[in-house]
Formats: C-alpha cells, sequence, structure tokens
C-alpha cells in the first residue's frame, strides 16, 4: 500500500515530458537571451578551472552577478551552444526530485544532442542535488552551479560535494570593472599623465561612495540594495535558523557597520546590544559571514589559541552598504578607504592586524609567512605621521618585510626609516596597478 502510495504522489507530481521540454526550451532562451554585462575579471580564474574535472561551484553575495557569470563562461568557453542549461528557481520545476534527474537529461538530449556540460542556477532547490551530480561527474560530467536561498547559502553548497568541488567567488565590481563600467578605457600610462589622472581620481572618488554591486550601478535605485540586505536578514539569516528576534539581529548588524573596522570582542558588544549570550551573538555574526555580508579579521598572533581570543574586526563586502545602513551621519572617507583596501586584499592571502606597542592595519600571510604589512589613512600629516609610520615599521621588524605601504587618498613618497622602505601610495593606483 505504501508502495501504491509512493508511486502516486509521484506520478501526481511528475511534470509531463511535452511540458518538461517547454520548460527547458524556455530557460535555454532565457539564458540565451541574457545580457552578457560587463566581462568579469573572474573569468581568467574560470578558464583555468575548466581544465579540471571537478564541480565549479558559484558563490557570493546576493545579487552580486552569479547568473550573469554563468551566461559569461556559457558564452565565452562554451561558444552559445555546448552546454545544458537548468534554473530550479522555475516554480514548473519545484516538486522535481533529485531521482528523476535522468528524465531531464534525456529530455535535454532529445532537445539540444549530447553535450558533457551541465550548467544549474539556484540547485539547493532540489533536495539531495549532490546525489545526481555526483553520479554524473563519475561519468565524465562537467557541472557549473550556483545557489542561494535560506535553506542553502551559496557558501554552504560545496559541503555537499566534498572532494568534487572547485569554488569560484564572485565579488562586486573591483575598480578595474568599474572604469569599464563607465566607459573609461584605463591604460598603465594614464597613471602618469595628469588629464588622465584628473579623471580617475574623480572616478575613484565616485567608486569609494558608491560601491561595485552591479544593479546598483545600473538603476541608482537604492531600494535594490536595501532589499538584498532584508533578503540576507530575514531570509538568509532569521527564516533559516528559525530566529523570531529579527530587531535584536537587526541592532547588532547595524552596531557591527556602523563600527566596521574597529577592535571588538563578542563580551564586549553585550554592552551596546541587547543580547547577554556571548555565543548568541558568535553565532549572529558567524550568520552574517556565511552570507558574504562580512569578513573577520582577527590580531596576527602564532598561537592559534591566541588567535581565537584576541579582539576582532569587522569589514564589509561593499562601501554602499556602509554609507546606506551604518548609523553614521557623515561619510568617513579614511575608514572607507580602510575597507577598499581590506576587500582587495582579501583574495592574495589570509588576513590579520598587527598590534603591539603601536598598530599596523593589516599583515597579509601566504604559506604560514607574512608577506606583506599595510597601512592605510587618509592623508599621511604632521598630526597623524608618527601613529602611522612607527605601526608599519614595527610589523616590518617583527616579520623581516623590507619595504611596507602606506596607502592614502592622494599622495604619493618613499622614504627610508632604519633601513626599511616606507613606500606612500594612493590607493587608487595601487588598485590599479
Amino acid at each position: 500500500m505504501k508502495t501504491f502510495i509512493y508511486w502516486l504522489v509521484l506520478f501526481i507530481n511528475m511534470i509531463s515530458k511535452d511540458k518538461l521540454k517547454q520548460v527547458l526550451i524556455e530557460q535555454r532562451i532565457s539564458i540565451l537571451n541574457k545580457e552578457l554585462g560587463l566581462e568579469r575579471n573572474v573569468l581568467d580564474l574560470v578558464g583555468k578551472k575548466i581544465k579540471l574535472p571537478h564541480v565549479v561551484v558559484i558563490t557570493g553575495l546576493r545579487r552580486s552577478g552569479k547568473s550573469t557569470l554563468l551566461r559569461q563562461i556559457i558564452n565565452k568557453h562554451y561558444s552559445d551552444e555546448d552546454f545544458y542549461y537548468i534554473n530550479f528557481e522555475d516554480e514548473r520545476l519545484f516538486n522535481f526530485k533529485a531521482e528523476n534527474f535522468n528524465l531531464i537529461y534525456e529530455t535535454l538530449m532529445e532537445l539540444f544532442g549530447d553535450k558533457k556540460t551541465f550548467f544549474i542556477d539556484e540547485i539547493q532547490n532540489i533536495n539531495n542535488f549532490e546525489t545526481f551530480v555526483r553520479r554524473f561527474y563519475n561519468s565524465g560530467f562537467k557541472f557549473f552551479i550556483t545557489g542561494s536561498s535560506a535553506n542553502l547559502l551559496s557558501k554552504e553548497i560545496g559541503t555537499k560535494l566534498t572532494g568534487r568541488h572547485v569554488d569560484i567567488v564572485v565579488k562586486p565590481f573591483s575598480f578595474n570593472e568599474f572604469l569599464r563600467f563607465k566607459k573609461y578605457a584605463f591604460k598603465p600610462a594614464d597613471l602618469f599623465e595628469s588629464k588622465r589622472r584628473v579623471e580617475l581620481k574623480k572616478l575613484f572618488a565616485e567608486f569609494l561612495v558608491s560601491g561595485g554591486m552591479p544593479e546598483y550601478l545600473i538603476y541608482s535605485d537604492p531600494e535594490v540594495l536595501i532589499r538584498v540586505y532584508e533578503d540576507i536578514v530575514i531570509k538568509d539569516i532569521a527564516a533559516r535558523y528559525s530566529l523570531d528576534n529579527v530587531s535584536q539581529i537587526k541592532e547588532l548588524y547595524q552596531y557591527l557597520i556602523t563600527t566596521f573596522s574597529q577592535k571588538f570582542s563578542y563580551n564586549s558588544l553585550k554592552k551596546f546590544i541587547k543580547i547577554n549570550s556571548v555565543n548568541t551573538i558568535k553565532k549572529y555574526i558567524d550568520f552574517l559571514e556565511r552570507t558574504y555580508f562580512i569578513d573577520q579579521i582577527t590580531k596576527f598572533d602564532y598561537s592559534l589559541k591566541k588567535q581565537l581570543m584576541n579582539h576582532k574586526k569587522i569589514y564589509v563586502v561593499d562601501n554602499w552598504f556602509i554609507n546606506n545602513i551604518s548609523l553614521k551621519f557623515t561619510h568617513d572617507f579614511g575608514w572607507l578607504l580602510e575597507n577598499l583596501v581590506f576587500l582587495n586584499l582579501k583574495s592574495g592571502g589570509t588576513i590579520f592586524y598587527y598590534s603591539d606597542k603601536f598598530e599596523c592595519d593589516f599583515v597579509v600571510v601566504e604559506k604560514k609567512k607574512v608577506v606583506s604589512a599595510i597601512q592605510v589613512c587618509w592623508t599621511l600629516s604632521n598630526s597623524n605621521n608618527s601613529r602611522e609610520v612607527n605601526g608599519l615599521l614595527e610589523a616590518m621588524k617583527k616579520f623581516k618585510l623590507k619595504e611596507g605601504f602606506i596607502l592614502t587618498n592622494d599622495q604619493e613618497d618613499e622614504f627610508i626609516v632604519d633601513n626599511k622602505k616606507i613606500i606612500v601610495k594612493p590607493v587608487w593606483k595601487w588598485l590599479l596597478e
């Protein structure tokens, strides 16, 4: 009897073959009609990952351009032809079961011939999706998948494909991409030509405040990114983890965004937020970090235990959110500059701050070795010169670095202190070099 009921329910929920053909044809037309948009820098990395047999998981913040990147990969590497595409966000496929994936595959073969590459959007909408991905992967198929929802965040999809996947993280536009979006054709020689430098600095001032979220730059509508933030808090966090104290969560997150780049401990947050449990605060911050909205860094220490106990700092995925969600009534451009520098250091290693007698904003660790030290300030002046230089110099001596950077808004210099070279450079130039 139970077997009969199972097959009856399956039959009722099963989409007809003709209907499935209609859905898959419409979806293919839809992805091919999607605008290619600005070619992302990360496409170069994709080209290297294509050669691997692994499943490529496209991850990143909501609305950062994951589906657009899929479209660009299809165009650049598969000539808009040699691929299968499925979007499981389509409500007509909501009842589809992982065990019935063969039906989709057979239908795709009938419609478009024999292909070896699947592009799948919102794969988390299929329970146990990893079962068919593994089976087809073992048979030599290539997969590119995206997903982000209250059920399964894009950052966690790969955990279901342990040992079989590589991640591509889609971020908001870099400054280089922002320039191309603004139709500015950057050439290295522009860094030395007065008129072009003025234009670059003007565009950088805009980028520093507006950030690099593609949809906001296209439509200039703040509601677009307010909705992204609300969806993260409500859907990705509150709904997913069955949390009913949304106002407390928002209060905590708003405080963190307002005080980004400042040192804090989980215990100290209890003084400002009406959450009495340190573990709860830690958990809520971890939830936000899983969505790619923030990153936490800690003070450098050779002891992992001490690293975990040290004060933390928060940085935000895009400067627009800082300017529009924080409680600050004026722009603090020095901190915005620091946030932007952090975002561009992220892909180059593990980031810490350094603190002893003095403090250095960032030290970068690669292969268990500190390879660079960086200070960030809006302007290097008589009032802060000693603090900024001493903090950098202390870190350079600690880690035996021959040179270090002080990144500013628009100053450029180079000098030697205690046989250590200190390079002062504008952030906009550093980003483009």
